[in-house]
């Protein structure tokens, strides 16, 4: 298995850090446009792997050398001047930037699974699926993963429950058009009610990703540990059940459009999409969450990269 880490910044080090850690492959590659900075990195996680129970080919590359790749992880972005107050601050530059290096990528590693992890994931992910030619189900975004994991994380401490123990899940926008789904959340069968406590942490999962981005400049750890989980279905054929942000032709009813649905992930990139029942305050939180960030794709990318 070969993965390719496309960008070297905070978070792109530390997948790299993850998987070899974790063992989750036999070559990996990690371009950028700092080739200096993934030359360091290679030669450091070469270091590291005197410390790991399995050995693996690890090198640097410039982007435009990247190919034959399994899978690709791209958390190449563009640099702000100022602190963001939101996601969207990064679309028109990283539109820029995805529009030059997504149709290389997809050329020279033309049966790759694309796991896109720049912000702003759902408008990336849309885009990445219409510029690279590839099917909707070998293109995902990691969308409300993190989300859902900080979610089961704060609830776990509420129910003193196993976080993995947890059936709760976030859907939508990995941002502010997101929401909880409380009527299908459960623990061993038993419901998880929607309450003002649970609310409020829900409120506190909403805010979370900024609160770290505040304290540190950027967040790292946390993505890196879901982009392995989703790395490890993929490797491993396991057929786990993950929020993924994906193109939408239709999903309950919400057409050419590409948020975070529950999906089934396996060696074939997303196998299936789940439909969960949602109550009726939940069908109008995704039908405003789907509307609002059409609306920021639509606003964002121009109309000649409409999907046809």
């Amino acid at each position: 298995m070969k993965i390719a880490i496309i960008g070297t910044g905070h978070v792109g080090s530390a997948i790299a850090y993850a998987l070899v850690l974790k063992g989750l492959c036999a070559h990996l590659v990690l371009a950028g446009r700092n080739l200096a900075k993934a030359q360091g990195d290679a030669l450091d996680l070469q270091h590291t792997l005197a410390f790991c129970e399995r050995s693996m080919i690890i090198e640097s590359a410039a982007l435009e050398e990247v190919a034959d790749s399994d899978i690709l992880v791209v958390t190449a972005s563009m640099p702000t001047s100022s602190p963001m107050s939101s996601r969207l601050e990064l679309g028109p530059a990283n539109v820029a930037l995805f529009r030059q290096l997504i149709p290389m990528l997809a050329r020279n590693n033309p049966n790759a699974i694309l796991l896109v992890i720049t912000n702003p994931v759902d408008i990336m992910t849309y885009l990445a699926t219409q510029i690279s030619g590839f099917p909707a189900a070998r293109i995902m975004g990691i969308g409300t993963l993190v989300d859902s994991a900080r979610f089961r994380s704060l609830l776990s401490i509420e129910e003193q429950i196993h976080p993995d123990d947890l059936r709760a899940y976030i859907l939508g926008e990995h941002g502010p058009n997101q929401f909880p789904l409380f009527s299908t959340a459960s623990a061993g069968s038993e419901h998880i009610d929607d309450n003002p406590a649970r609310r409020d942490i829900f409120n506190a999962v909403h805010s979370a990703g900024f609160d770290v981005y505040k304290a540190k400049g950027y967040t790292n750890y946390a993505i890196a540990a879901a982009a392995c989980e989703v790395i490890r279905a993929i490797v491993y054929d396991s057929r786990r059940t993950i929020p993924l942000s994906t193109y939408l032709d239709d999903w309950l009813g919400i057409q050419d459009n590409c948020f975070s649905i529950p999906v089934v992930v396996g060696r074939r990139g997303i196998i299936r999409h789940l439909h969960p029942d949602l109550d009726r305050s939940e069908k109008k939180a995704l039908e405003k969450a789907a509307r609002l960030i059409k609306d920021q794709i639509d606003r964002l990318l121009l109309p000649e990269d409409s999907l046809s």
